[in-house]
C-alpha cells in the first residue's frame, strides 16, 4: 500500500500553522510538505519539508506534486473576507483558480484526495440567521462569500462528474493564539485577547451585540482531520458541511476576559466589517456532520478565554 504524502498549501496562515503541526504528528514529519509564498514559523520550517511557491503557478504546483509524490492536498490559500473586499480581482482569482488547479489534478489521477475549506460567508443577508441549516438560502454579498459558494458548487460537480474525493467544511470564525489573524471579519475575537494583555483595552469594529458563530482552533483542526480520515461512504455531502462550535458577541467575550483581567475596557468604533457581519448567521445547525461522521465541538467560551490568555501571557511576559 502506497504511503500518503500530504501537501498543505497556505501553511503560513492561521489555520495552516496549526494544521501542519497536527498532520505531522499523525502522519510523520517527512510525509507532510508545508508550502506558502512566505516563510512559516520556525517549528514548521525546521520540522519537515517546506516548498516556497505561488499556488497560482500551475507548472510549479505540478513540480512539487511530482517531487514529493503528493497524494493529498489541503488547499488553504485564500484572500479572506475583509481583505478581499479591498482587492476584488485578486480575491476572486486566488480563491477560484487555486481550487480549479487542484481539482484538475485529482480529476486526472495526479492526487487522490483534496481538502478545501469553505466558510459561513457563503450565507448572506437573506439567509435565516438562527440555526442556519445545511440546505438554505445562500445569497452571499462579499467577494469571499461568492468565491466560496462557487467553490462549493465546483467541488460537488467534480465529485459527481469525475469521482474526485474532495471534502470541505464551512468554518465559522476561528480563534487561535499560535498565529496572527489573517484579515477576516471574525478576527476581532483574536485581536481582543492580544490587546487585553498589551493595553487592557480594545476598540472593537463590530457592535456589542453582533452575535456570530465561532470555534476554537483546536476544534477546527480536529474537525478537519476527522472529516478527512472518515471512510468515503460516510461523506455524503460533497459541497461543504456545516460545522458549529459556539456563538457569542463582543460584549460576551469581553465579560469573560474581565474575569481574568478585571481592568479590561471595551469600546466600539464600527467600520465596513460590520456590514459584512450583518449578513452572516448567528448560529449554525450542523446535525449532518454529527450524523454522518460523528462531529461534536468541545471548547466553550470560558474555556477558550482561559486557554487564550494562559498561552498569550507567556508571549507578552
Amino acid at each position: 500500500m502506497t504511503k500518503d504524502t500530504i501537501l498543505v498549501v497556505g501553511a503560513s496562515g492561521q489555520i495552516g500553522t496549526e494544521l501542519v503541526i497536527q498532520l505531522r504528528s499523525v502522519y510523520g514529519n517527512s510525509s507532510v510538505v508545508a508550502s506558502d509564498l512566505k516563510s512559516a514559523t520556525k517549528e514548521i520550517m525546521e520540522g519537515g519539508p517546506f516548498e516556497n511557491f505561488d499556488i497560482m503557478d500551475e507548472s510549479r504546483l505540478h513540480e512539487v506534486i511530482k517531487k514529493h509524490n503528493i497524494t493529498q492536498i489541503y488547499l488553504l490559500a485564500a484572500l479572506l473576507s475583509a481583505t478581499a473586499e479591498k482587492n476584488i480581482e485578486l480575491g476572486w482569482a486566488l480563491n477560484m483558480r487555486s481550487l480549479s488547479h487542484v481539482l484538475d489534478l485529482a480529476r486526472y489521477g495526479k492526487i487522490k484526495k483534496i481538502y478545501w475549506p469553505s466558510s459561513i460567508a457563503v450565507f448572506g443577508p437573506s439567509t435565516p440567521k438562527i440555526n442556519t441549516g445545511q440546505y438554505t438560502v445562500m445569497e452571499p454579498n462579499t467577494v469571499y462569500g461568492i468565491s466560496k459558494q462557487a467553490g462549493e458548487r465546483w467541488c460537488e460537480y467534480y465529485h459527481n462528474k469525475f469521482g474526485v474525493d474532495v471534502r470541505s467544511l464551512r468554518y465559522p470564525g476561528l480563534i487561535s493564539w499560535k498565529e496572527k489573524p489573517g484579515g477576516g471579519t471574525t478576527d476581532y475575537a483574536i485581536h481582543i485577547y492580544h490587546e487585553a494583555l498589551k493595553r487592557q483595552k480594545y476598540e472593537c469594529f463590530l457592535s456589542a451585540t453582533t452575535t456570530l458563530p465561532m470555534m476554537y482552533m483546536s476544534d477546527g483542526i480536529r474537525a478537519t482531520l476527522e472529516l478527512m480520515e472518515a471512510p468515503a461512504e460516510k461523506i455524503k455531502i460533497r459541497s461543504s458541511y456545516n460545522i458549529a462550535g459556539i456563538s457569542f458577541n463582543p460584549e460576551e467575550i469581553a465579560n469573560t476576559i474581565k474575569k481574568h483581567i478585571p481592568k479590561f475596557e471595551m469600546s466600539y468604533k464600527l467600520d465596513h466589517r460590520q456590514s459584512i457581519a450583518d449578513g452572516w448567521p448567528q448560529s449554525i445547525d450542523d446535525h449532518f456532520a454529527g450524523a454522518h461522521w460523528g462531529w461534536k465541538y468541545q471548547f466553550d467560551l470560558n474555556e477558550i478565554t482561559e486557554d487564550m490568555i494562559a498561552n498569550l501571557r507567556k508571549e507578552y511576559n
